[in-house]
């Protein structure tokens, strides 16, 4: 019989895991739902994340001790914050965990504080400031849910509970680090969320950048699943996590050892980036200046032509090679637009993390200016192509409106941070401004087959610019998934990127 120990995150306690533990007893494991010292105490100042550690090794010794001279299997589960405890308490007692389940939450070190599953990167930044551990972390108020994690699926009566039983979090949990033995630890399983932003093509496309995080977690014995719910799947989806849960503990779910390896798991990850463009341009050389290449019709020496300046998305780690601006998808599109005779340029920004939006604006930004000031362009016709994780950066052309920017473009965009990103910085959300309408000529390239977290947003910006009267023109590609280029080509999909350059083009070259 498995025994699941069920670790609850931030501000929760053992009342988010009531369907899920009886759903797994209904399938004949055992539940045991964990209340945590110093949420449980009511008053949680001078908590910390030891005390949450021995508590989770109290109730595997007591699990021991139940069962006589049988020692059953035991799972650790735990839910954003409560990950640090389960590993700490599986590094206590070497060997007798099985498995560590990570619901919604990144992987765990040793040394590193569990301040990372603060969603809310200010909020993180003034806490880690402060360092005072014997305080306490005030619960959100009930419509402050969603900016601690995707609240989809979570009905309004559990929406209600969650509320209701929420209580401080010690800041002893969260500022003082995990300290680990180097004992081996168990095989893991992670279950995503795919309204919360994590799916298994976004891991996977990390894997291809080589980000170190996921090269580590490429090992057999790792398995990932996928839940296409929210930050709260326990109250989201508390049968489907239970199933889940019972497969992780039988060994069950997706792999990535397959995709390190080199192996068909590879094809299918989603990196079109690296993949062959779908259409048939002129391999014609490129200039490189600095960080940004430019891709330079005959002619436009005597007459300086308009330019498109193709942004890449991310955040790419850094030290990924090639770097961006050398994808064929985006040498690609730059080529394209050399045929038709406009300069097409590519460029390498630092959006190297989620926080970094503020550091890859100011690049872009430069790279335009350094793009402006060629001779062989004609600085007031400019044109600016974003792709996925860049679709932030949209946000600050559309508020600034120079006259000399004709139109923007945006491929399978990201509209908005995501959920998981724990990032509010209201300059990097496109939906805002373009509300307030005014905003230059907008063509947007959707694809059928997007994650839901990012078709979200892209819904939520198309409301918003209709609300504002914006001029957003979208380019439908029904069948095509997340960066199509290098992984569709069909007739539709060359004919949906020949249609958003048509568009392009003709914001380029209209008489104003």
């Amino acid at each position: 019989m498995t025994e699941f120990v069920l670790v609850p995150g931030l501000f929760t306690g053992p009342h988010v895991w009531r369907e899920t533990a009886a759903r797994l007893e209904a399938e004949g494991a055992r539940a045991h739902p964990v209340d945590l010292p110093g949420k449980r105490a009511g008053d949680a100042a001078g908590g910390d994340l030891e005390a949450d550690i021995a508590r989770i090794v109290e109730i595997i010794d007591a699990i021991d001790a139940a069962g006589g001279g049988d020692a059953p299997e035991i799972v650790l589960v735990g839910h954003d914050y409560g990950v640090h405890p389960a590993v700490g308490a599986a590094d206590r007692r070497p060997g007798r965990v099985a498995r560590i389940v990570y619901v919604d939450t990144a992987p765990v070190s040793d040394g590193v504080p569990a301040l990372a599953t603060v969603p809310d990167q200010e909020l993180r930044e003034r806490l880690a400031a402060v360092g005072d551990t014997d305080g306490v972390l005030a619960p959100p108020a009930r419509d402050a849910w969603p900016r601690w994690g995707s609240t989809a699926g979570v009905s309004e009566a559990a929406l209600d509970r969650l509320t209701e039983h929420a209580a401080p979090q010690p800041l002893g949990t969260l500022l003082r680090p995990l300290r680990l033995s180097g004992a081996q630890l168990p095989p893991t399983t992670g279950v995503l969320c795919a309204k919360s932003g994590a799916t298994l093509a976004t891991v996977r496309m990390l894997l291809s950048f080589g980000d170190p995080m996921i090269k580590a977690l490429a090992r057999p014995e790792v398995t990932f699943f996928e839940l296409p719910t929210g930050h709260w799947p326990m109250l989201s989806s508390p049968d489907r996590l239970a199933e889940v849960l019972l497969a992780a503990a039988a060994g069950g779910g997706e792999s990535l050892a397959d995709t390190a390896d080199g192996s068909d798991a590879q094809d299918a990850a989603t990196v079109g980036y690296f993949k062959p463009f779908l259409l048939d341009v002129t391999e014609r050389p490129r200039e490189r200046h600095g960080t940004v290449d430019l891709y330079v019709p005959e002619g436009a020496e005597e007459t300086p032509r308009p330019a498109i300046v193709f942004v890449h998305g991310g955040p790419v780690p850094e030290g990924v090679e090639p770097t961006p601006r050398d994808w064929p998808t985006l040498v690609g599109y730059a080529r394209c637009a050399a045929d038709q005779g406009v300069v097409g340029v590519t460029l390498d920004h630092r959006l190297h993390a989620v926080t970094a939006y503020p550091t890859a604006a100011a690049d872009v930004e430069a790279a335009v200016a350094a793009v402006r000031a060629d001779p062989r362009v004609d600085a007031d016709r400019i044109a600016l192509w974003f792709f996925s994780g860049g679709g932030p950066l949209t946000a600050p052309w559309l508020s600034a409106r120079p006259a000399w920017l004709r139109c923007l473009a945006a491929n399978y965009p990201i509209m908005a941070p995501l959920p998981n990103w724990g990032v509010n910085d209201a300059r990097f959300r496109p939906a805002e401004v373009v509300a307030r309408g005014g905003t230059p000529p907008f063509v947007l390239v959707r694809v059928g087959r997007e994650a839901s977290a990012i078709a979200a947003t892209v819904a939520e910006f198309l409301a918003a610019a209709e609300a504002g009267g914006a001029p957003v023109e979208v380019v439908d590609v029904p069948a095509a998934p997340h960066g199509f280029e290098g992984l569709d080509h069909s007739d539709d999909a060359r004919d949906a990127v020949r249609e958003a350059m048509r568009r392009v083009l003709g914001r380029l070259t209209a008489r104003r």
